[in-house]
């Protein structure tokens, strides 16, 4: 049966990952993912940087400019391929388990991860990056931690601590899944909170002149797919 890569990953945001991948993974099977896994930055980093502006007292960079950047950058990718390819390495005379294969794709993924200065161009040093569902749905493990949250007022809220994944069925007569990627942030108490809304937009930034050297895009393999 199909597996979907992004099983993983959800599984790694909410600290249950599967069995971790094997250190005696073949070298020349690692270079060859990493090879298939950069050909995928390479067509979809093919735009950036994305040219990024600001509005509002806040200064928040356009979350509608952010978010077709990012998901247009995913797009480009022929995700079909990408996994066809993958395929055919496990079927390679040196196998590895389902497990560890993921686990190197997974690394692999992060490892060609890219800082938000390479991915947006923005003139205002004071502007805020806006925590859309996107930004967090592409977000490498780690990044932006402990930045200051700011509201839409104005206001810092807290300090960024995470995010998670928040699913739901799209109705009684559909049986697909609606997913998306929220945030918490520890406040001024030392407690934790979730986002208020769940379609986040631009209710919520983080400066960009503490944002722009964190890594800001990591292909996701929600699109990608494995058979045993």
């Amino acid at each position: 049966m199909a597996i979907s890569l992004h099983t993983f990953f959800i599984a790694l945001l909410l600290g249950n990952p599967p069995a971790a991948g094997s250190p005696g993974l073949p070298k020349d099977l690692q270079d060859k993912i990493d090879a298939i896994v950069a050909g995928a930055y390479q067509a979809a980093t093919a735009e950036f940087p994305c040219k990024i502006g600001t509005g509002g007292k806040r200064r928040m960079m356009s979350w509608q400019k952010v978010d077709r950047c990012l998901n247009n950058a995913a797009g480009e990718v022929d995700w079909e391929g990408i996994s066809k390819q993958l395929e055919a390495l496990r079927i390679e005379p040196t196998r590895v388990s389902l497990d560890e294969f993921i686990g190197a794709v997974e690394t692999a993924l992060a490892t060609h991860a890219l800082p938000y200065e390479k991915v947006f161009t923005v003139k205002d040093e004071r502007a805020l990056l806006p925590l859309t569902n996107s930004i967090l749905k592409f977000l490498p493990a780690d990044s932006l931690h402990d930045l200051p949250v700011i509201d839409r007022t104005g206001s810092e809220v807290g300090r960024f601590s995470g995010v998670y994944s928040y699913e739901r069925q799209g109705g009684l007569a559909s049986a697909n899944i609606y997913r998306l990627m929220l945030f918490q942030y520890t406040d001024k108490l030392g407690n934790v909170q979730s986002a208020s809304e769940k379609l986040l937009l631009d209710s919520f930034g983080v400066p960009w002149k503490d944002t722009r050297t964190q890594l800001g895009f990591r292909l996701t393999s929600e699109k990608l797919d494995v058979k045993r």
